[in-house]
């Protein structure tokens, strides 16, 4: 579940790091990746695959490069956004 609190009038969704991660996860296993897969398209260390499905990073450059190797836009990666 994430949390919206509101700001003046409007509601701001905060984005759950379990929620990215996750989403993330289920990415990488619909187009049959291995973290290490991922890793090397992506150009990111499996270490650093695994950090971001674990909720442990969450870094906007990075998940660029991850939603650019699973042919995803990044919007797909984000909670709210499917």
């Amino acid at each position: 579940m994430s949390i919206s609190p509101t700001l003046g009038e409007e509601q701001v969704p905060i984005l759950l790091a379990s929620d990215i991660a996750a989403r993330v996860r289920t990415a990488r296993e619909a187009v049959g990746y291995t973290i290490e897969d991922l890793a090397v398209t992506c150009g990111l260390t499996s270490v650093e695959i695994s950090d971001i499905e674990s909720g442990g990073d969450n870094d906007p450059a990075k998940l660029k490069r991850v939603a650019a190797a699973l042919q995803v836009p990044i919007s797909h990666l984000l909670p709210g956004e499917m």
